[in-house]
């Protein structure tokens, strides 16, 4: 018998269930700004992905798409919630849609999912995330010092968040920290997530796809080859958001998830 896959998580409210998956080197804590909006309507469930920031990376795991895929609905059914409405930002919106490409979720809300990218943009985000993450290893004496001047967090946070004054040297410095220790940084790249691009079914529940306007990892741009490839979708402009716009708007964010699976709900009803 395989060994249980152990994740890291935050669990907060009752109702459906929606589950919370962050992007590549990130970790539960980046959707703190929406957690208790969603938490009024619903059981949210946000997790450290496998490999990333408390959860261990399981021994002998492949990350590809299909690997991930299984860890996934092994631990939502460990956490009683099978087919729950997904969220994800990034790694965890790719994610999420291949999930519901399934038939394994109820609903997706995607922020600037991986894998509609072209060759030359998917080599500019490896790169632009790699840089990141190596620069985390600087000595923490410097990078705390470095943390504590507003126009430094302004300018290495621009990157990821579109209004990056917002976030505290705390969360930054935490954020970096969990990035230079994750395991599945590696593993994910490893897989081959250089060659991925999204080319499953389109999802036959409720989709939104939603783009900030500051993105600098996944380009805007790659939003149009989205709504080419989930034409049924509701695709959304997030202007002034980055990469990662939960703390850039946490309203719009809560609220974009909230219709997603009121929608879902009204489709079930029919």
């Amino acid at each position: 018998m395989a060994p249980k896959i152990e994740v890291s998580y935050e669990r907060r409210g009752q109702g459906d269930p929606v589950v919370l998956l962050h992007g590549i080197g990130h970790r539960w804590q980046a959707w703190e700004p929406v957690l208790d909006r969603l938490a009024e309507r619903h059981d949210v469930i946000a997790l450290d992905l496998p490999g990333f920031g408390a959860s261990p990376m399981p021994s002998g795991v492949f990350y590809n798409v299909d690997g991930a895929i299984d860890m996934l609905t092994e631990v939502f059914d460990d956490l009683g919630v099978p087919n729950p409405h997904l969220a994800g930002n990034s790694l965890g919106g790719m994610l999420s849609l291949e999930i519901a490409s399934r038939g394994l979720a109820r609903s997706v809300t995607a922020f600037a999912p991986a894998g509609f990218w072209s060759p030359r943009d998917r080599a500019w985000a490896v790169r632009v995330l790699s840089a990141l993450r190596a620069s985390g290893r600087t000595p923490q004496s410097v990078r705390d010092k470095l943390f504590q001047r507003k126009a430094v967090r302004i300018l290495g946070g621009s990157i990821l968040f579109g209004r990056p004054s917002a976030i505290t040297a705390e969360v930054m410095l935490a954020d970096m920290a969990a990035m230079v220790a994750c395991e599945g940084f590696d593993a994910v790249i490893n897989s081959g997530a250089s060659d991925y691009v999204f080319n499953s079914p389109p999802p036959a529940v409720p989709v939104t796809v939603a783009w900030g306007s500051r993105d600098r990892v996944l380009w805007p741009r790659q939003a149009k080859r989205a709504a080419e490839l989930l034409p049924a979708a509701q695709h959304v402009s997030l202007v002034g958001c980055g990469h990662v716009p939960m703390s850039d708007d946490p309203q719009r964010v809560a609220q974009l998830i909230l219709d997603t699976c009121e929608a879902a709900a009204v489709d079930a009803a029919a």
